[in-house]
């Protein structure tokens, strides 16, 4: 049971991460139906903003939770006008295009920020500042850092955020109408080119915590480091429904639990041989089966082809 429980925890903490980056991909599927591949990078990018700006501003001899702070919202604004740019340059000359077009655009946005990325920041591994507390609680057995609490709490703050935002907020109503039926919007009064633009703005700013939270939790950041977190996102937006957010939540912490519980027992029952470094083995074979036995996802639900 401790180990259940343990692993639970850790599972928990990178399912919060997965579901702040599935919100991006979900957001912007459900209204312009397009799979942004380079979103993991715009997570990647938040990152490395963030860290950089640790390291100068702790070097300034600012208090740790100032320069956390400031560092967080300086990667946020840097990937919300970084989302911003990419939907006003790549994909908003392609919305008429057959979606092979923006697809491609997508993949090639993405091999571009990481080469940029490392023209600017290097190949190599930058540290995490010990800016956050190291201490852990134990409980039964169970070991909780304040960074995986500090993750835990933050990311469902975000999400209920986002939740009042979508349901209850004249940007909500429209967000939802625009994803609905763009040009009945249009007729109704919503500019969709905005809400677009602030859809992309969005996930971005999401994306930015989450990536400091990457970074956090394992303690570097690096320009390829969005790959993999991309793809997983993506799966957990899948198997919650691409285009749900409340499923990309559900999505993200199941696909992060998957993984832990996968990694821990597995990784016991065969010697430590499909253990950890196997734990993204598990995720893939989640989406593998959800794309076979159920493709809509958890509460995902068909929907009519959009012309």
């Amino acid at each position: 049971m401790d180990i259940f429980l343990q692993q639970l925890v850790n599972g928990l903490t990178l399912g919060s991460i997965y579901a702040l980056v599935a919100l991006g991909y979900t957001m912007v599927y459900g209204i312009m139906e397009l799979i942004n591949f380079a979103h993991g990078d715009v997570v990647m990018v938040g990152a490395m903003v963030a860290l950089t700006a640790l390291q100068v501003l702790t070097g300034w001899g600012l208090p740790p939770g100032i320069a956390l702070a400031m560092a967080v919202a300086m990667a946020m604004a840097v990937c919300m006008v970084l989302g911003l740019a990419i939907e006003r340059v790549a994909y908003r000359p392609l919305r008429r295009a057959p979606k092979l077009a923006p697809l491609i655009t997508a993949i090639g946005l993405s091999i571009v920020l990481q080469q940029l990325a490392a023209l600017i920041w290097g190949r190599s591994y930058r540290s995490f500042p010990a800016v956050l507390p190291a201490d852990s609680v134990s409980w039964h057995g169970v070991i909780i850092t304040s960074i995986q609490a500090l993750i835990i709490v933050l990311a469902a703050l975000l999400m209920a955020v986002l939740l009042l935002l979508v349901k209850r907020t004249a940007l909500g109503r429209a967000m939802r109408a625009t994803a609905q039926n763009p040009g009945v919007a249009q007729l109704m009064g919503v500019n969709t080119d905005r809400i677009i633009a602030l859809t992309f703005a969005l996930g971005s700013v999401l994306a930015a915590v989450a990536g400091v939270m990457v970074a956090a939790y394992y303690n570097v950041g690096n320009y390829t480091m969005g790959f993999m977190l991309g793809l997983k996102a993506f799966t957990a937006a899948v198997l919650g429904g691409i285009g749900n957010i409340p499923g990309a939540m559900l999505g993200g912490l199941l696909l992060g639990v998957v993984e832990a519980m996968g990694a821990g027992y597995i990784g016991d029952l065969t010697g430590g041989y499909f253990g950890s470094n196997y734990k993204d083995v598990f995720a893939f074979l989640v989406l593998i089966g959800v794309l076979v036995f159920h493709p809509n996802g958890l509460l995902g639900s068909r929907a009519r082809e959009k012309v």
